[in-house]
């Protein structure tokens, strides 16, 4: 619908801010957002996208935003008990709402708030003056209340549902909702009250009963004075009782529209942006997309001494002035991203803020002549070999792995490496999802980088960077290279500041190269076996499909959760039969893992577990592995990165193979595709044993778990003997898997239900468990209340080589996020200490290989396991030293245990 008037006439949008910021809040709630200041940020961004919305869509000439003031208003003098029922504001919003504010007023727009009033009051007052003003208004909220103030011109403006649409509400709407026109909504409401304003009403009168008494005699005076003709005696009665009270609802309900207001319509006329305020904002709050929409390059702001090189003078006076400086930055532009496949088309290079070199590879005429048939550029980077080999200069680049990595597959290899920006940024903010360059260059400097897709085009449409003019590419490579550079002259005192040098310097940087060599090894895949293996997962899918159809008592599509839902839970109605508790969706119950395993007595859930088991390996791994061979190597190429995990582990990709179940009889089917690289060689594999244990006794000094690893003894045994209280020798399995579940689970915040589940105890006997666990090993009680006060008081944690994890949700109010950062508190000194170590151990290794000359390569990183390709005649070698290397990079308290294993495939070896 559209209001009655012309096209050309003022639209004034009215922004109900303290709706919108709650409507922000909660959108965020499950998905919560913080910036690497672990300041909650998810509201703040929602709304500021919401109002950035409304502005781009809509096109207002006049708007404000309003909020309430704070304090007691007029009706609560009128009546105390006004909205007492509302819960107090969450903590995590109120903290935002400095921030939202500071966007409005950035975004020129008035904010308003006028103590004594709500924002309903203000708002109704500047409506009704646009109203006779012949403007177009719109009240941008989903309260009802305002319905009272629907015109032919005044319409509400409703973003408010969730589901992405605009719900606009005229008089047509209002009657629908009330039954009444616009000017009844407050004799409605007096009558039936509202309970989320505690608006009290007449007691025992309902909206269907206001609705009709209103439509009947037009107002609540009118019905009021009726009460006697009414036939109900109960509700004459009521209507006679509770006049007092519904006159005083109607006040309460009654928006102001007459305020005296320090502004007049004019003052509210749409003006600019302040758009370097907004820009610093959004980046303080790192959003980035906002803030890159606002930033604007000043030319006089940034200085670029920018040098295309294009000849042999030029190019020796660049190589004697960066190495002259000592330390510099490099990166390459490419034709591509495959690192094994990619043709270097230029270098770029700085030394210094504002200065930089592009050096091409196809520039007419070339930079240096190449020799007769040799391919364009030859020259130049033979020029440049020694130069890049050598110690000195020290190099960096951002994200160095990939750069490193294709210049060793074009022959060349980078000496002197001594930094990544990207990977600074990441130990400095491990929890910020942007370390690419264009963001940190706009999130640091507010500068604009020149986008990749501006010089190549966009996907589906690019043309490769050799095709691109020099001049093109040279400004946008020295850019590069500028502001790696200054990047790394910010970094570099903010890492020394953190006391995260030694960790950037001797694990993060050192084990770029080490990654080069493991991922360009790649390993050997059978094909042939794992299309064997498709065939038969195959096959049993449909089998167990039909098992699941007919524990349903008819087909229906698994895939489905709603479908699935539909069946387990309203017509079969399991979760009553077994005593569990479902969890509601958007769209019906959830049929989640969790939710399935709850209900593991019934076959029906089982089966329906392990056919999504089956699908998803096949899908992921059986079905997909061998697509991702290599056409020039034959091999499996994963990338493994450094700059995701907030805890310090890598992470794996393209693709993924941390998650390959072991344990599961299918996994170990899947491993066995991954085979040694050819005849007479062979996997071998070593894995730290009980490496996060060893860790946690370490970390908490308990006597009895230094005693028990010091001695060898089985860990889980000896937990159990304690804990059960009787000899090791008489701990049966039952009780060693119970004292597992604990020994592991305890650094990851298992409670009781979780471990009942686990274990088919029963929760007070969980509870008891964890009790007596704690009696016996009283320290790593004291370590988890140290880790979680530590957390409160720094608002980080620590591993054992330095590196830092942001706790921000560790004070919040809501007690699921805050439990959630109590339980990373506790486990990320374990688990990023351990990830550091086997870091320490790769990199160890590694020297180890280059130094003897090993045909031997490591060639897979699984978390606590290494993997490599060797010849047989390597093997005894490789049993000595790989645990000797492992097992000393670190003193602990206790000793690290490998354990090892070798075999012509992946899961013979481990």
């Amino acid at each position: 619908m559209s209001p009655a008037t012309g096209d050309d006439a003022p639209r004034l949008f009215l922004l109900d801010g303290s709706a919108l910021a709650y409507r922000s809040h909660f959108a965020f709630i499950r998905s919560p957002l913080s910036n690497s200041a672990g300041m909650s940020t998810g509201g703040t961004f929602g709304f500021a996208r919401a109002v950035l919305g409304i502005l781009d869509q809509n096109h207002p000439t006049h708007v404000a935003v309003v909020f309430d003031a704070s304090g007691p208003t007029f009706r609560h003098e009128v009546f105390p008990e006004y909205k007492a029922t509302r819960e107090k504001m969450p903590e995590e919003l109120r903290e935002q709402l400095p921030w939202m504010k500071r966007i409005v007023e950035a975004m020129g727009i008035p904010l308003l708030e006028v103590p004594g009033y709500e924002a309903d009051d203000v708002i109704g007052t500047l409506a009704r003056r646009g109203d006779a003003a012949g403007m177009e208004v719109r009240i941008v909220s989903g309260d009802k209340d305002f319905m009272q103030l629907v015109t032919d011109r005044i319409l509400l403006h409703n973003i408010m549902k969730g589901d992405g649409e605009v719900h606009l509400v005229g008089a047509e709407e209002v009657r629908e909702k009330f039954g009444v026109p616009p000017e009844g909504v407050v004799d409605v409401l007096a009558l039936m009250g509202d309970s989320s304003d505690n608006v009290p009403g007449i007691p025992g009168v309902g909206e269907k009963t206001a609705r009709g008494r209103i439509a009947t005699y037009g107002t609540l005076e009118a019905a009021l004075d009726a009460a006697d003709e009414i036939k109900q005696k109960k509700l004459a009665e009521r209507l006679r009782e509770g006049r007092d009270s519904a006159v005083l609802s109607k006040h309460l309900v009654t928006i102001v529209t007459d305020l005296d207001l320090d502004c007049d319509l004019e003052d509210l006329a749409r003006t600019e942006p302040h758009r370097r305020e907004l820009a610093d904002l959004f980046r303080e709050l790192e959003f980035n997309s906002l803030a890159e929409r606002f930033s604007k390059n000043e030319p006089d702001a940034i200085s670029q001494d920018y040098r295309i090189v294009a000849d042999a003078d030029e190019l020796e006076a660049m190589i004697a002035e960066l190495t002259e400086a000592g330390e510099i930055a490099f990166d390459l532009e490419t034709t591509g991203l495959d690192v094994l496949t990619a043709e270097i088309v230029g270098l770029s290079f700085s030394a210094r803020e504002g200065r930089a070199f592009y050096v091409p590879l196809n520039a007419e005429p070339p930079v240096l002549p190449d020799p007769d048939r040799a391919p364009r550029g030859t020259a130049v980077l033979e020029r440049l070999r020694p130069f890049l080999a050598a110690e000195t200069p020290r190099k960096g680049a951002q994200n160095a792995k990939y750069d490193v990595a294709v210049l060793r597959s074009n022959g060349f290899s980078v000496g002197g490496l001594s930094f990544d920006t990207m990977l600074a940024s990441y130990l400095l903010e491990p929890s910020s999802r942007d370390h690419n360059l264009d963001a940190l260059s706009l999130k640091h400097f507010a500068f604009k980088k020149i986008k990749t897709e501006e010089i190549i085009g966009k996907k589906g449409d690019q043309i490769t960077m050799d095709l691109v003019p020099v001049e093109t590419v040279g400004e946008y490579a020295c850019e590069d290279a500028d502001f790696t550079w200054r990047l790394w002259e910010l970094f570099r005192p903010r890492l020394e500041e953190a006391e995260l040098l030694p960790l950037f310097g001797e694990i993060e940087v050192p084990l770029v190269p080490v990654l080069v060599r493991m991922e360009a090894a790649g390993i050997a895949l059978d094909v042939p076996k794992l299309e064997r293996l498709a065939q038969e997962m195959q096959e049993d899918l449909v089998a167990i499909e039909k098992e699941i159809h007919a524990l349903a008592g008819r087909e229906f599509n698994i895939a489905s959760p709603k479908q699935l839902s539909e069946l387990l839970f309203v017509e079969m109605e399991l979760h009553k039969k077994l005593g569990v508790k479902p969890r509601r969706t958007k769209t019906g119950f959830s049929t989640d893992q969790e939710v399935l395993e709850a209900m593991h007595e019934h076959p029906l859930p089982a089966k329906i577990l392990e056919y999504r088991s089956l699908a998803k390996l096949l899908g992921t791994y059986v079905t997909s592995l061998p697509k991702l061979v290599h056409p020039v190597t034959g091999r499996i190429h994963s990338s493994f990165n450094q700059a995701v995990a907030a805890t310090g582990r890598l992470s794996s990709s393209d693709p993924n193979l941390q998650n390959i179940p072991i344990r599961s009889a299918r996994g170990r089917r899947i491993r066995e595709a991954f085979v040694a690289s050819g005849e007479g060689r062979l996997l071998f594999a070593a894995d730290y044993s009980q490496i996060e244990l060893r860790i946690m006794a370490h970390v908490t000094g308990d006597p009895a778990l230094i005693a028990a690893f010091a001695a060898g003894a089985d860990i889980h045994r000896e937990t159990a003997a304690k804990v059960f209280e009787v000899a090791p020798g008489d701990v049966d399995g039952e009780m060693r898997a119970r004292a597992k579940s604990i020994n592991f689970g305890i650094m990851y915040g298992m409670g009781p239900q979780r471990l009942a589940r686990e274990t088919g105890m029963t929760v007070p006997e969980a509870e008891a468990f964890i009790a007596r666990y704690f009696e016996n090993f009283p320290t790593v009680r004291g370590f988890i209340e140290g880790m979680k006060e530590n957390a409160r008081r720094d608002g980080y944690v620590t591993t054992l080589f330095g590196r830092r994890r942001p706790i921000p949700d560790i004070t919040s109010t809501n007690g699921r996020l805050r439990s959630a950062a109590e339980n990373m508190a506790v486990n990320t000194p374990i688990q990023g200490s351990a990830a550091d170590l086997i870091k320490k151990a790769m990199i160890a290794i590694d020297r180890w290989i280059l130094d003897t000359g090993s045909e031997g390569k490591m060639i897979l990183q699984v978390h606590d396991e290494l993997v490599f390709d060797l010849p047989e005649s390597e093997l005894a070698t490789y049993e000595r030293e790989i645990p000797r290397l492992m097992g000393g990079v670190a003193e602990l308290s206790v000793p690290l245990a490998v354990e090892t294993g070798h075999g012509l495939n992946w899961s013979e070896a481990h």
